[in-house]
């Protein structure tokens, strides 16, 4: 819902749309085809003694129709009335950004805001768009009264606009280059809150950190790194997993955090990961991402090395993930056996069946550098263990070139 001038616009979304009566749809159904229309307007239609399907003209094998339930869950969302109007929305801006209010006054309005962003885009655009709307907000959070309650509640609404226009920027601007306690407050909200709170916490961190400098400086922040880590560590939630893995490749750029976490213990961790039956496969692809910029440094080449199940887990996840993890796991493996000719990878590798997986990976691609990679691993590991001839394949059928 927008305003222009003085009238109120909506915009209603086209798949709500009838084809036929170009009406928000009240009952939605499907035809056989797979274009769902109001069930008045498609009944005339064949009750007319039409045969095909309007939007498609496809011959329909059946006239059965069956209700689309989520269409009309989704249609029934977005039309009910909105709780809070535009002008209260103003009005509980204005309350939450007095620091007299109460605390209990100010999760209030937070939740009310929050309400109101979520219900529509077009409301999302609009406080997005809204003078000193994410500066209020914000300011929230360098309070030293604000509870854990209040700093989630900030954390909530600042996440629903975080994909609009300029909000990023905005948020970069005030959390990194300000001396306020901004990012402890978010730091105490990823220790000590709940497990949603954690999440669009570090999702906000991860976002602003835009260049070099605000990564360096996020990094610095006293504590956050042993937090990400420990919250990698005891997690059991795959989301969770998944914001604290994009948030350290992303911080992992900056060559000093690739130590620190190297010396918290995130190979062994990592490691782990890729052996867990429970693992989410997009979170091993970003586990195999992370171990791939940890083996540029020396210290996570030193942990790679003495930690024997990373190698093998990359050998036994390398054929079930995406090409873009396939690659970074081929980078590790090349990189610790080729370029660095560390003894116990190779004897990891190779115990775990890897020449056989490095025919596989062959196999599998065209012309390029993981094709050479692999080349290079079986000279390497062949080498090692008296040449491929001898070597113990029960995938002899597969020739390296």
């Amino acid at each position: 819902m927008v305003r222009e001038g003085d009238e109120l616009c909506i915009t209603v979304p086209s798949l709500f749309r009838c084809p036929i009566s170009l009406d928000v749809m009240r009952s939605p159904v499907s035809l056989c085809t797979g274009v769902t229309y109001e069930r008045s307007s498609i009944q005339y239609w064949l009750e007319s003694g039409h045969d095909t399907c309007p939007a498609t003209m496809q011959i329909l094998s059946t006239k059965e129709f069956i209700p689309n339930l989520t269409l009309h869950r989704l249609i029934s969302t977005w039309s009910r009335p909105l709780t809070v109007s535009e002008r209260e929305v103003r009005v509980l801006i204005e309350k939450v950004g007095c620091e007299s209010e109460s605390k209990t006054s100010v999760v209030d309005c937070l939740v009310k805001i929050a309400e109101f962003v979520s219900s529509r885009e077009e409301n999302r655009k609009f406080l997005a768009r809204y003078g000193g709307f994410v500066d209020t907000i914000v300011g929230i959070l360098r309070r030293n009264c604000a509870e854990i309650v209040v700093l989630e509640s900030v954390v909530r609404v600042l996440d629903l606009v975080l994909t609009e226009n300029g909000v990023k920027e905005k948020l970069n601007s005030l959390i990194m280059k300000s001396n306020n306690n901004y990012l402890f407050s978010i730091l105490k909200v990823i220790h000590k809150g709940s497990l949603d709170s954690k999440i669009r916490s570090i999702k906000i961190l991860d976002s602003i950190s835009v260049d070099n400098e605000s990564k360096r400086q996020l990094s610095e922040t006293e504590n956050l790194l042993s937090v990400l880590f420990d919250n990698l560590k005891t997690a059991e939630d795959e989301n969770l997993d998944d914001s604290v893995l994009t948030i350290l490749i992303t911080l992992s750029a900056i060559r000093p955090v690739k130590t620190q976490l190297v010396n918290l213990g995130l190979v062994q961790v990592l490691s782990n990961t890729l052996w867990n039956p429970k693992s989410a496969n997009p979170n091993v692809g970003k586990v195999i991402k992370l171990l791939s910029l940890m083996v540029t440094c020396s210290e996570g080449r030193c942990a790679v090395s003495e930690e024997p199940r990373c190698a093998a887990g990359i050998v036994e996840m390398i054929m079930k993930v995406k090409k873009t993890a396939r690659e970074d796991g081929m980078v590790v493996l090349w990189s610790m056996c080729c370029l660095y000719n560390d003894g116990r990878v190779k004897e990891a590798v190779v115990t775990s069946n890897g020449v056989t997986k490095m025919l596989l990976v062959m196999q599998s691609e065209n012309e390029g550098i993981v094709r050479r990679m692999c080349g290079d691993l079986i000279k390497v590991l062949g080498k090692n263990n008296s040449g491929l001839g001898v070597y113990n394949s029960k995938t002899t059928h597969i020739m390296p070139y």
